[in-house]
């Protein structure tokens, strides 16, 4: 059981510290960590490189969190775990490829802010749940144009998205809401700064080049 947990964390460390913005970036010719805000996500990639460079870097980490989920899945079945026991080694690969893209290896441990790595592991998890994150992205985003403030708001819905799901009965394990709460807190530190500038006003609204 100890060997399943560590191999699933180890593999989805892995996946999540794959720096895609980093390398995009570096093909079009730019350090994407020296221009713009400096992040290597995908919202920055398109900011400064536009949506060419960007949306194939919100895909492929977006696909780090569903494959790790999805590895953890498969790796729990060979085993022939439990229900509770798999939804344990998910929680963890979804928490893992999170903590790998945000502090990934390659970058001396700096990295993105974790969302699209996160929808991932949430479309992963359950989809209805992630839907309904994503509207409330998709409704923050069109009334504000601050990419910050809608990934914020999305993931403090994103426990409450999950307990929705265990209240009809879609998870069985609480250990998924335990998850989702530490996810969502990661996110929001994550995002600190630029907390700290939609307080004082100075948070730039989503502009694409």
């Amino acid at each position: 059981m100890v060997i399943t947990v560590a191999t699933v964390a180890l593999i989805a460390y892995l996946l999540g510290s794959f720096p895609a913005g980093c390398i995009v970036s570096k093909l079009a010719g730019v350090d994407i960590r020296q221009v713009g805000s400096g992040n290597v996500g995908a919202t920055n990639v398109t900011r400064v490189l536009g949506k060419r460079f960007g949306y194939p870097v919100f895909i492929v980490d977006f696909a780090k969190g569903l494959a790790a989920v999805l590895t953890a899945v498969a790796i729990a079945k060979a085993t022939r775990a439990s229900p509770a026991f798999t939804d344990l080694c998910v929680s963890i690969a979804a928490f893992f490829s999170v903590i790998g893209h945000s502090y990934s290896p390659w970058l001396r441990f700096s990295g993105g802010k974790g969302v699209a790595t996160s929808l991932g592991c949430l479309f992963g998890i359950n989809w209805m749940a992630a839907i309904a994150v994503c509207i409330v992205w998709l409704v923050v985003f069109q009334i504000t144009k601050y990419v910050s403030l809608a990934s914020i708001v999305a993931a403090i819905t994103l426990p409450v998205a999950v307990a929705v799901t265990l209240f009809f009965k879609q998870r069985q394990s609480p250990v998924l809401l335990y998850f989702s709460l530490c996810l969502a807190a990661i996110i929001v530190l994550r995002h600190r700064s630029n907390l700290s500038r939609l307080v004082k006003g100075t948070e730039p609204r989503f502009a694409r080049k």
